[in-house]
């Protein structure tokens, strides 16, 4: 696949390493995305499995999942709300594409094939969810702010919805992320997948829902007496903590 290859590389790179704001990072995120997802279309119609340790896959997850672009932006603002959300979906179907490659991504999907997945790209999958969790919580910050600039006319139904099912949607992400680190995952990807919820807990305490903050919460208490790893268990305790304070204060 030279071809192929070549043309994936030329996509990714013709933006500028590091961008100067948000839309531009947005948009590199985007097109990385895009890339990877021919890429990988090309290795599963040839019988292959990826290889995220060699280009051009290792170069266009890097772009798709770039933390110090996320790091170097400035603070959230409503205005944001657009290219934010865009960056997110991007993730979100990379994560997918990743993880439920040879399968469906359905209620009926092969668990064998993502568990071989999730087994086999570990690295990937911890990159990937830390990532996808602090973008989140900054897009759950924009999301307020655009969201209280709004007139209480503005404020439609429809609007309402799609908030809680975003939020919805948030907590799914923050309970599927606790699991896979009590099942003997290597203490560095563990260690980067907590940190990410301990970073965030501020934002994503308030963001989940009063129910789905109690489910979390019962999660986090059985994997904190599973996890052998101090730094693990003192991460997932912090955030525990926090997401108790936030149902306290919701009473």
């Amino acid at each position: 696949m030279p071809f192929l290859r070549s043309l994936l590389l030329l996509v990714a790179l013709c933006t500028p390493a590091l961008a100067q704001d948000g839309a531009q990072a947005a948009a590199r995120g985007a097109d990385a995305a895009q890339a990877l997802k021919l890429y990988l279309e090309g290795v599963s119609k040839s019988g292959q499995r990826p290889d995220y340790t060699k280009p051009p896959a290792a170069d266009l997850f890097r772009q798709v999942f770039d933390l110090e672009q996320l790091a170097a932006l400035p603070p959230p603002t409503a205005s944001d709300i657009t290219w934010v959300m865009d960056w997110f979906d991007a993730v979100k179907e990379t994560y997918k594409r990743v993880m439920f490659f040879g399968t469906k991504f359905s209620a009926d999907y092969d668990q064998a094939i993502v568990g071989q997945n999730l087994k086999e790209y570990e690295d990937q999958y911890a990159v990937a969810m830390n990532f996808m969790l602090r973008l989140m919580a900054r897009e759950a910050t924009t999301v307020f702010l655009f969201m209280d600039q709004l007139t209480p006319e503005e404020r439609t139904p429809i609007r309402e919805e799609g908030i809680r099912k975003f939020r919805a949607g948030g907590a799914e992400i923050v309970e599927n992320a606790i699991p896979p680190v009590a099942a003997g995952m290597r203490p560095a990807n563990a260690r980067q997948i907590t940190a990410a919820m301990r970073d965030t807990r501020d934002v994503l305490a308030k963001f989940v829902l009063p129910d789905d903050r109690s489910r979390i919460i019962t999660l986090l208490v059985k994997v904190e007496n599973i996890v052998n790893d101090d730094e693990v268990r003192d991460n997932l305790a912090v955030f525990a903590d926090r997401l108790r304070a936030e149902q306290s204060n919701a009473k």
